[in-house]
């Protein structure tokens, strides 16, 4: 993308990954950032790099861990009162630990869910709230491709990310006739840290492919986007398959 649209926005889950890749672009579109993320150090640093490369004060760091859900409502009101506004809010916070075959760890569950889904519906219901009144404004929920079936390798997760599919879709049904775009990501593999170490993957972009793919489809308010777009044949196919065949087939 060349213009951002947005004058003002959020990315929660900014200090790597496709978060970090589009608070990037935003900054350097002009776009005042707020950036929000648990490690202190690293959202320090990124939003440095970015005021330096841009001469001005484009990015804010507000460290929080989106697991603490009570903080959310005073930190997304004081957020949008520093930036005088917001246009845009992104939720590309996720976790995805690594789950053996035969593992079922009710503590890595619990942290997924934590993280993909409440921390998720405590952001943007505080979007919707928001942007539904002001009958404007553009919601980004980074989901995945695994929520579209119940994979083995890693059930929680998957279901973490049907949550979001839902969820996003129901936050589309109630506001988008008042003005609000609100759009569902489901990107495949992705190259960030939390990819590392699970071996070869299918069709993996880099983060900076995927965070143009995805401001474009916000810009354009599309209502669900796959990055990158094969996935959305891929998935087609795969969703078609009877789950008596598809519980023997490594996909």
């Amino acid at each position: 993308m060349t213009t951002i649209p947005w004058k003002r926005a959020i990315v929660v889950g900014a200090s790597s990954g496709i978060g970090g890749a589009i608070a990037r672009r935003l900054a350097a579109g002009g776009c005042q950032t707020a950036l929000v993320a648990r490690r202190a150090s690293e959202l320090n640093a990124l939003r440095d790099a970015l005021n330096g490369e841009a001469g001005i004060d484009v990015a804010f760091a507000y460290p929080h861990d989106v697991t603490d859900t009570e903080e959310v409502a005073a930190l997304f009101a004081r957020i949008t009162q520093e930036l005088g506004g917001l246009d845009l809010i992104v939720y590309a916070s996720g976790l995805m630990p690594a789950v053996g075959p035969q593992e079922y760890s009710t503590e890595k569950d619990a942290n997924m869910i934590e993280v993909n889904v409440t921390g998720a519906v405590a952001w943007l219901n505080e979007a919707a709230s928001r942007f539904g009144k002001a009958k404007a404004g553009t919601i980004v929920g980074i989901s995945s491709v695994a929520g579209e079936r119940g994979r083995t390798t890693s059930p929680v997760y998957g279901a973490t990310k049907a949550f979001l599919n839902t969820y996003l879709e129901a936050l589309r049904n109630r506001i988008a006739r008042h003005g609000v775009k609100v759009v569902t990501v489901k990107p495949g593999p992705v190259k960030t840290p939390m990819t590392q170490g699970l071996g070869k993957m299918p069709f993996m972009i880099s983060v900076d492919e995927a965070a143009d793919t995805i401001l474009a489809a916000a810009a354009q308010g599309v209502d669900v986007v796959f990055v990158p777009g094969k996935w959305r044949l891929i998935m087609t196919i795969i969703r078609a398959i009877p789950s008596p065949i598809f519980r023997y087939l490594n996909i």
